[in-house]
């Protein structure tokens, strides 16, 4: 979700600044492609190297625990029993969980990092979350730039076309995150909207402020 709100966002700035700087259509679609390939890109090798970054600090710090353990065994089991403890068990059912959970070395560790260290193994693969990021960035930031491509009319015309389209695309991703974070679809929806709104606002605004300051024809 996060890739193609970006790519719709961007994208559409790039639309929505060369409207106000009264650019031609195809200097924006050159622009808006450029857009797409080098932030997907940009994107996608992010996405990449910040799953590797996690997934490598998870693993150095299951060596540590693991290191810990070996080391010793007396004050990581007490650790457990304070994290426990701390949840309010305490007695027989303190003795229990602490026996199950360090009778078993890799729920020892996995539960001193989750409690301790506040870490969790990534399931996702780097180079997949990569690929998924770019190609959300890249399908979702073409949709503003299809009026264009597409010629259908004057600029004016593909220009209205563009930002309908947009926040159409705005408002469904914006559902779709809701849905998947499990809030409000209709308030994360809105929300989605509103920031796309102002980004492209903003990105108008712009575009006639360098219009007027080097007094470009609108074309």
């Amino acid at each position: 979700m996060l890739g193609g709100v970006d790519g719709v966002i961007t994208t559409f700035a790039v639309v929505a600044g060369s409207a106000g700087g009264g650019l031609a259509a195809t200097t924006v679609i050159i622009l808006g492609l450029a857009n797409l390939v080098a932030d997907g890109f940009s994107m996608g090798v992010s996405n990449y190297l910040g799953t590797r970054s996690r997934q490598q600090e998870v693993a150095q710090a299951r060596a540590d625990e693991n290191w810990q353990l070996e080391a010793n065994p007396e004050g990581e089991r007490q650790e457990i029993r304070e994290i426990f403890a701390r949840k309010g068990l305490e007695g027989e059912a303190l003795d229990q969980i602490v026996e199950v959970i360090t009778s078993d070395e890799r729920v020892w560790v996995d539960t001193m990092m989750a409690e301790e260290l506040k870490l969790s193994e990534i399931s996702a693969r780097p180079l997949r979350a990569a690929l998924y990021t770019l190609v959300a960035f890249v399908l979702c930031g073409f949709v503003p730039l299809l009026p264009f491509v597409a010629g259908t009319g004057a600029f004016d015309r593909m220009f209205a076309i563009s930002t309908g389209l947009a926040a159409a695309t705005f408002f469904a991703l914006g559902i779709g995150k809701g849905v998947v974070l499990g809030a409000s679809p209709l308030r994360s929806g809105l929300q989605t909207l509103l920031i796309g709104s102002v980004a492209a606002v903003l990105a108008y605004a712009v575009g006639v402020g360098l219009r007027t300051l080097f007094g470009i024809s609108s074309t």
